[in-house]
């Protein structure tokens, strides 16, 4: 009999059903059963109390949307095989393997490679072990197969990974402003000349997503105490490494590089901080205490950069950037009734392309509370 899994969700209010035994095999490798332990905020809980779910609840939300999407390409003529449903649900399943603790806030510290990069070489080690079964997969997730808008579902400026993340985190922090029509949005999604497309009904819906997207940005993934918190645990990282370099040093070149960088989640680097907090060496206790404690520094947020701040682990600057919209990007394309397809910017009465291309740039300079 066919085994099938049900997940309660209440980010989609209802059950998540998986019944394939290859998605399922792969949801119970360890791999998987890791990103459990690894937090899809990082530390963004120490402003949102209730940002503490996980990189597993995530990639299982975008393994529901793509099925749903699927389902719908495949209702309007979309020529969609069992097995390339099978490989795209892969694709989107695991994504986000190769994160490292606290999503991306220790990304290219605790080893200098890309998250994407890990992600791959563990779908390729995880297909050795399942004897070929991720290999349309990890065609699609590369975009060498054939069918390009597959890709785009997992990898796109609308693809399934946003839709989950900016409702998920939304439903978590609590932050309304990152409510999407998803079910609306995957409604109207389309194929056209093997691009994704969404259909011109769908414009408005595409409006808020992108407008939520950079509020989000703001208001949760870049807030500024969150960024504060940030900094802290790069300087404990960067501090611990200074006093013993094999810390959660990770060499991509070593043959156990995956084996041991897997092993690896938030538990380990809290567990590790909440030890140093009594180091004999006083910048490292000092900066451990502050991140158990929620004694974080202070921090500025300015439109022009801050001259004069020494930089060490108590005081620094830095910049942030936020950009809703990538035109060198695959664009969004919305469909028309008589066939022409057109950029958003074009489609939009709301978002012209002036407003989709600029960017925002902040500058930010944490310091001791007390300190002017």
């Amino acid at each position: 009999m066919t085994k099938r899994k049900i997940i309660n969700d209440p980010v989609y209010d209802g059950f998540l059903s998986v019944d394939d035994p290859v998605i399922l095999s792969v949801i119970e490798h360890p791999w998987f059963q890791r990103q459990r332990r690894i937090k899809q905020l990082g530390l963004t809980y120490l402003v949102y109390p209730g940002a503490m779910h996980t990189r597993f609840s995530h990639m299982l939300g975008a393994l529901n949307l793509m099925g749903r999407a699927l389902d719908v390409l495949k209702q309007k003529g979309v020529e969609i095989s069992d097995e390339e449903c099978r490989g795209a649900k892969l694709a989107i399943l695991l994504h986000d393997l190769g994160h490292g603790p606290f999503s991306h806030t220790s990304e290219r510290v605790l080893v200098d490679v890309p998250h994407e990069e890990i992600t791959l070489l563990m779908m390729q080690r995880i297909n050795e072990q399942m004897d070929g079964a991720l290999d349309m997969a990890i065609d699609i997730f590369s975009n060498t197969y054939h069918k390009h808008f597959l890709h785009q579902l997992v990898s796109s400026q609308l693809d399934m990974d946003r839709l989950d993340y900016l409702g998920r985190d939304s439903f978590f922090t609590g932050v309304s402003e990152g409510i999407v029509g998803t079910d609306r949005i995957i409604t109207m999604l389309n194929v056209h000349d093997d691009e994704l497309v969404v259909d011109e009904k769908g414009i408005y819906s595409v409006e808020k997503f992108i407008i939520s997207r950079r509020l989000m940005y703001w208001q949760v993934y870049m807030h500024k105490t969150v960024i504060a918190a940030d900094q802290v645990l790069l300087g404990i990282l960067r501090r611990a490494r200074e006093l013993d370099p094999t810390v959660f040093r990770f060499d991509p070149a070593a043959p156990d590089f995956l084996d041991r960088f897997a092993e690896v989640d938030d538990d380990d680097v809290m567990v590790a901080i909440k030890h140093w907090r009594h180091s004999d060496d006083p910048i490292l206790r000092t900066l451990c205490a502050s991140l158990v404690d929620r004694h974080l520094p202070a921090i500025r947020i300015s439109s022009t950069p801050f001259e004069g701040v020494e930089n060490d682990y108590f005081h620094g600057t830095g910049v942030l950037r936020n950009r809703s919209y990538d035109f060198a990007d695959q664009e969004i394309k919305v469909l028309y009734k008589d066939g022409r397809c057109v950029d958003i910017s074009e489609a939009s009465d709301q978002l012209d392309r002036r407003f989709l291309e600029k960017q925002v740039t902040k500058y930010f300079c944490f310091h001791p509370k007390g300190e002017i």
